[in-house]
C-alpha cells in the first residue's frame, strides 16, 4: 500500500507541475484607466503660491481637531459606533469569502471508513453464515485550473476584500467628520444660548428703567410695551434653543453608540482656533488618499478579473480523481492480505452547445467592467469637486466671518448711541427697539459664521481624504 500511496502522491505532484508549467490565465490584466487629473485645485486663494505635496488630508484626525473633549468623543465613537462595527464585520465576511474562493485552486481530499456486520440465514443451498465487510479509503478530486478560472476568481475576491477594507476606512472618515460637525454645531447652539440669556438680562434691565421713566411721566406706556416685546422675544428664543441643544446631544450620543444622553463640552466655540490657510496638496495624491476612490478602484479590479472567469468557460474542464484504501469482507483482515485498492482517473469536458450562455456571460462581465470604469471616473470627478467646493467655502466663510464681526461691533455701538439719544429725549424708543433687534441678530449671525468657518475645515479635511488614518 505504501508504494500505491507514493504513486498517488507522485500523480498529484505531476498534475500540479503540469498545471504550473503549461497553465495560462485568460482574460485581460488590470490597467488603471487614464484619468484627467487637473494640475491644481480650483478654489485656492489667488495668493496661495506654488502647490506643495503637503496636505492636511495626510494628518491624523487628532492633529487637526485638537480640542481634548472632541478627541475623546471621536475615540468613543470609533470604538462603539454601529456603522464602524458593521463595516468591520463586512471585512471579516470578505476575508472568509476570499478563503472559500481560493480553496477552489487546490485538490479536495476526503477520507472515509465503513463497516457492517451481517448474518444470513441458512437456506437449502447455503449454510448460515456471518460477514463483516469493511472499507477505508482516501479520495482526491481536483479540477485543474489550466485556464486560470479559479485564479481570476481569487483575484476578484481579493480585490473585493481590499474594496471592503477601503470602504471601512471611508466609514471611519465619515464618522470622524460627523462627530466633529455635530460637536461644533452643539457648541454653536451653546453660544447662541449664552447670547440669548445675556440679551434677555440686558432687556429686562432696560424694561425696568423704562417702567421707572413711565411711572415718572417722562415716557409713555407705548415705550413700556415696546420694551416688553424685546424681553419676550429674547425669552421665547431660549426654549427653542434648549430643544435644539438636547436633540443635538441625542444625535451625537447615537454617533457614539450610546443611548440619548447629555454630552460633555470642552472649550467654547470661540476658543477653538482655525488655520488661516489649509494646504490641500497635489490633486494626483487624492487618488491614493481618498478611501472611496480606492474602494471603487478595487471594485473595478474585481470586475476586470471576472471577465477571465467568464472566458474560461469557453475551454475544457480537466478533472483528476483518485481513490486509494483497503477493502475486506472481514474487519479482522482489513489491513492484512491483499486488501489494498486504488483507482485513478481523469476527465475532460468541453462545452459544445450551450445556446450562447457563455458568450452572454462574457458580455455581461465586460459591460459590468465598463460600468465600473465609469463609476470610478465619476467618483474621481466628484472628489475633485468636493475639494474645490470645500476650499472656496473655507476661504469665503473666513471672509464672511470677518465682515460679520465688524457688523456686530457696529450694531453694538448703535445700541449704545440709541440708548443715549433716547435717555436724552432726542429720539423715540422705536430707535432703541430697532437697534437692539439688529444687534441681537448680528450676534447670532456671527455665531453662525464662526460655526460655518469650522464646519468648512471639517468638510475640507474629509474631502481631502483625511480622518481614517490611525
Amino acid at each position: 500500500m505504501t508504494s500505491r500511496a507514493n504513486l498517488l502522491l507522485s500523480f498529484c505532484v505531476a498534475g500540479f507541475a503540469f498545471l504550473v508549467l503549461t497553465g495560462c490565465t485568460v482574460g485581460p490584466n488590470y490597467k488603471r484607466p487614464v484619468i484627467d487629473v487637473p494640475g491644481g485645485y480650483r478654489g485656492l486663494a489667488p495668493d496661495s503660491g506654488t502647490q506643495t505635496s503637503t496636505s492636511i488630508g495626510d494628518e491624523k484626525w487628532w492633529e487637526v481637531f485638537q480640542d481634548l473633549q472632541l478627541q475623546a468623543l471621536i475615540r468613543t465613537a470609533l470604538a462603539n459606533n454601529y456603522d464602524v462595527r458593521i463595516a468591520a464585520q463586512h471585512v471579516l465576511e470578505a476575508q472568509a469569502s476570499l478563503g472559500i474562493t481560493r480553496a477552489d485552486q487546490f485538490p479536495t481530499i476526503t477520507g472515509g471508513a465503513s463497516g457492517s456486520n451481517e448474518r444470513f440465514a441458512k437456506t437449502s443451498i447455503t449454510p448460515a453464515f456471518e460477514t463483516s465487510p469493511a472499507q477505508v479509503n482516501l479520495s482526491l478530486f481536483w479540477e485543474l485550473d489550466f485556464w486560470g478560472k479559479f485564479r481570476r476568481a481569487t483575484q476578484a475576491a481579493r480585490a473585493t476584500l481590499l474594496a471592503t477594507e477601503w470602504g471601512q476606512r471611508a466609514v471611519i472618515s465619515s464618522l470622524v467628520s460627523n462627530v466633529a460637525t455635530g460637536y461644533f454645531q452643539l457648541l454653536e447652539l451653546d453660544l447662541e444660548m449664552e447670547i440669548s440669556r445675556r440679551t434677555l438680562d440686558s432687556r429686562k434691565e432696560s424694561l425696568r428703567l423704562v417702567e421707572i421713566r413711565q411711572r415718572g411721566g417722562t415716557t409713555s406706556l407705548l415705550d413700556v410695551r415696546q420694551s416688553e416685546q424685546l424681553v419676550y422675544g429674547a425669552a421665547a428664543n431660549i426654549p427653542d434653543l434648549e430643544r435644539r441643544i438636547e436633540q443635538q446631544e441625542n444625535f451625537i450620543s447615537i454617533l457614539l453608540g450610546h443611548n440619548p444622553a447629555a454630552v460633555t463640552r470642552g472649550r467654547p466655540l470661540t476658543e477653538i482656533t482655525v488655520l488661516s490657510s489649509v494646504p490641500p496638496g497635489l490633486p494626483s495624491s487624492l487618488l491614493e488618499r481618498r478611501p472611496d476612490i480606492q474602494s471603487v478602484e478595487q471594485q473595478l479590479v474585481a470586475a476586470n478579473a471576472r471577465i477571465g472567469v467568464a472566458k474560461a468557460a469557453y475551454f475544457p474542464q480537466i478533472t483528476l480523481t483518485a481513490t486509494a484504501g483497503y477493502q475486506s469482507p472481514a474487519l479482522t483482515d482489513l489491513f492484512t492480505g491483499p486488501a489494498g485498492m486504488w483507482a485513478f482517473g481523469a476527465q475532460l469536458a468541453q462545452p459544445i452547445f450551450e445556446g450562447g450562455r457563455i458568450r452572454s456571460g462574457v458580455r455581461l462581465t465586460e459591460a459590468q467592467k465598463q460600468e465600473a470604469v465609469l463609476f470610478y471616473e465619476q467618483t474621481i470627478q466628484q472628489a475633485f469637486r468636493e475639494v474645490a467646493d470645500s476650499l472656496i467655502a473655507y476661504r469665503k466663510n473666513q471672509e464672511f466671518r470677518e465682515q460679520q464681526a465688524l457688523l456686530t461691533t457696529s450694531a453694538q455701538d448703535a445700541v449704545r448711541l440709541a440708548n443715549v439719544r433716547y435717555q436724552g429725549g432726542v429720539t423715540s424708543y422705536l430707535e432703541v427697539l430697532d437697534s437692539d433687534t439688529r444687534y441681537f441678530d448680528a450676534q447670532l449671525s456671527l455665531a453662525q459664521a464662526k460655526l460655518n468657518e469650522r464646519l468648512a475645515l471639517v468638510q475640507l479635511y474629509n474631502a481631502l481624504g483625511g480622518g481614517w488614518q490611525q
